[in-house]
C-alpha cells in the first residue's frame, strides 16, 4: 500500500470516535494491552509524561514538548485529534511522523492483528503507532495527551514520570459521568503509583477526588494555581502580536513578560500548570533553565505547530478559528470575543451531535450573526437542527451547505472593522484550515 491506501485503510476499516463517536469508544484496556504485547512493549523503553483533563490538555501538551525541546531534549508528542494532517498526531521535536512509518506500520501490524481479529479502534492503532515510533527513534521523554477520560483511555498504559491534569469540566456526560465528581474520578485513573501528579485548577466539587486518589498511590500532588498565577495579561505587538503575562510564585514575580506565540487568554490558566511541571521534571534531574523556559512558551507554534487556538486567519477582517467546544471552553472564548474590539461579530458556528448543546449556545453573544454549518463527518450536527436549536437561545442566522460556504459568506458580509469567529467544534475549525 502507498501512504493515501493506508489513511483510507485507518479511516474506513478502524472504528475512529472523532468520526462517528461513542460507538468507537472501548471501555477497557483489553485491545491495546495486546497491541502493545505484540509490539514487544515499546511504552516501557522510553520516559514520558502523562497529561490530561477537560481542557487544555493540548496546549499543554505542546508547551511542555516545546521547552523540553528548547532544553535540548529529543521529545516525542502524542496528541488528538489531527486537523489537518494524520502525522500532526505523532510528533519528533516539532517534525511529524514519515508517511512510510506509518504504511509499514499498519501492512506489519494492524492488517494482520485485524486479520487475526483483534478488532482495534482508529485510537488504539493510533496510540501503538506512536509508541513504536517513539521507542524506534530512541526519544529521551514524549509528552503524551489522553484522548477521552483517563481511566480506560489507550495512552493509560504508561508508567510516567509525572501525570498532569489539567482541569475538571463538562464534557461527553454519556461516557465520562453527569457529574464534575464522576468526571474527576474518571480523569484521576491517571494517577500512578509513586508518580507526581499536577492538577491545574482546583475545583471544590473535584478536589477531595483528586487528593484521595494521589494518597492511595502514595503520589505528591501539587495544585498549580496554588503556586502560580498569571497577571497583566495582554497582547503586544513587536514584529507580530504575542501573549504577554507576568507569572507571580507566591506574591513574588518570577517571570517579568514571559511571551508567547498562542494568543488566547485561556494560556494564563495553563501556563502556571506548564511551569509546576517544569518544577517537578527538574526534581528528576533535567536540565532546564529559565531561557529555556522562556524559549519553549514563546516558540511553541514555530517548535511543535500547534494549530486552532485563537489561531489569526486574516487581519482585516479580523478572522479567528479557535477549536474550544464545550462549556468551559465556550466560556473562555466569549471572554476574549467581548475582549476583542469590532463592530459587528460574524460567527461560523458548527457542532457535534452527541452533546447536550444547550448550555453552550446559551453562552453565546446573542448580538452576533451566526452562520450555521455542519462539518463534513457523521459526527456533525445538522445545520437545520442546530439553527433551530440555536432561535430558542435568541441566536439568529442563516443554514449553509458546508463550513466552507458559511465562511465564504461571512467573508462577503463582513467588513473591515467587522470579526469573523469560526468555532464550535474540532472538525469545524479544521475544515477551515484545510482551505
Amino acid at each position: 500500500m502507498n501512504y493515501p491506501e493506508t489513511l483510507d485503510y485507518m479511516f474506513s476499516r478502524l472504528p475512529m470516535f472523532q468520526r462517528i463517536g461513542s460507538a468507537a469508544y472501548k471501555a477497557n484496556l483489553d485491545n491495546t494491552i495486546a497491541l502493545c504485547e505484540l509490539l514487544g512493549n515499546p511504552e516501557k523503553s522510553f520516559k514520558s509524561i502523562h497529561i490530561g483533563g477537560t481542557n487544555g490538555k493540548g496546549s499543554t501538551s505542546h508547551l511542555l514538548a516545546s521547552i523540553l525541546q528548547s532544553a535540548g531534549y529529543k521529545v516525542g508528542l502524542y496528541t488528538s485529534p489531527h486537523l489537518t494532517d494524520f502525522r500532526e498526531r505523532i510528533k519528533i521535536n516539532g517534525n511529524k511522523i514519515p508517511e512510510q512509518y506509518v504504511v509499514n506500520f499498519v501492512e506489519q501490524y494492524i492488517i494482520p492483528a485485524t486479520e487475526d481479529k483483534l478488532e482495534l479502534s482508529f485510537f488504539e492503532m493510533t496510540v501503538g503507532l506512536a509508541f513504536s515510533y517513539f521507542a524506534s527513534e530512541n526519544v529521551d521523554i514524549a509528552v503524551i495527551e489522553v484522548g477521552l477520560g483517563g481511566r480506560l483511555d489507550s495512552t493509560n498504559v504508561i508508567t510516567p514520570e509525572l501525570s498532569v491534569i489539567t482541569n475538571i469540566s463538562f464534557d461527553h456526560k454519556s461516557l465520562l459521568g453527569d457529574t464534575l465528581e464522576l468526571i474527576a474520578t474518571e480523569k484521576a485513573g491517571i494517577i500512578k503509583q509513586g508518580v507526581p501528579v499536577i492538577i491545574g485548577e482546583r475545583h471544590e466539587e473535584s478536589k477531595n477526588v483528586f487528593v484521595n486518589k494521589a494518597a492511595e498511590q502514595n503520589a505528591s500532588i501539587v495544585f498549580a494555581d496554588g503556586i502560580y498565577t498569571a497577571k497583566n495579561v495582554k497582547h503586544k505587538n513587536n514584529d507580530k502580536l504575542i501573549l504577554s503575562m507576568d507569572i507571580v510564585r507566591r506574591g513574588n514575580v518570577v517571570y517579568n513578560s514571559i511571551e508567547s506565540e498562542l494568543l488566547g487568554f485561556y494560556q494564563q490558566k495553563n501556563i502556571p500548570t506548564v511551569l509546576c511541571a517544569i518544577d517537578e521534571l527538574k526534581k528528576k534531574n533535567y536540565f532546564i533553565t529559565d531561557a529555556n523556559i522562556r524559549t519553549g512558551i514563546k516558540k511553541v507554534i514555530t517548535n511543535t505547530g500547534l494549530l486552532g487556538r485563537w489561531q489569526i486567519l486574516n487581519i482585516q477582517p479580523l478572522t479567528i478559528a479557535d477549536t474550544g467546544h464545550n462549556e468551559a471552553g465556550i466560556m473562555e472564548v466569549v471572554s476574549q470575543l467581548n475582549a476583542t474590539p469590532h463592530k459587528h461579530l460574524h460567527f461560523v458556528l458548527g457542532v457535534v451531535n452527541d452533546k447536550d448543546i444547550s448550555t453552550i449556545l446559551d453562552l453565546l453573544p446573542k448580538e452576533a450573526i451566526y452562520y450555521f454549518c455542519k462539518a463534513n463527518i457523521p459526527r456533525a450536527l445538522n445545520a437545520d437542527e442546530l439553527a433551530a436549536q440555536a432561535l430558542l437561545h435568541n441566536l439568529n442566522g442563516k443554514v449553509y451547505s458546508s463550513v466552507k460556504e458559511a465562511l465564504s459568506a461571512a467573508k462577503q458580509n463582513a467588513r473591515t472593522d467587522d470579526f469573523i469567529f469560526i468555532g464550535g467544534s474540532t472538525f469545524t475549525v479544521a475544515e477551515v484550515l484545510e482551505t
